[in-house]
């Protein structure tokens, strides 16, 4: 699920951008690649919870450490491409 969910934040930030491209309405995608970013992370937690459940270290030992870096960063990112609009917008506004 939280594959999908990634899919989807991304999809949502490029069309985000392309709509802030061609001068159209992007706050709505901008809103949307925000929080299929959001899902994807409670969606992620609750698939490792479920290892957590069934007390599987070795997995969790093994995917949290590189997952936890992957999420931060992806984040970050999903951030700045999705608020990039407005930073452009307040600055073109100057």
């Amino acid at each position: 699920m939280w594959l999908i969910l990634g899919l989807i934040a991304i999809v949502a930030t490029f069309i985000n951008l392309f709509m802030y491209a061609t001068g159209k309405d992007y706050k709505l995608a901008m809103a949307m690649g925000l929080s299929f970013t959001a899902l994807t992370i409670c969606a992620d937690y609750s698939y490792l919870n479920r290892w957590v459940k069934v007390e599987d270290w070795a997995a969790l030992s093994d995917v949290v450490p590189g997952m936890a870096r992957a999420f931060w960063f992806l984040t970050i990112v999903s951030i700045l491409l999705n608020i990039a609009p407005v930073l452009l917008e307040l600055k073109n506004k100057k």
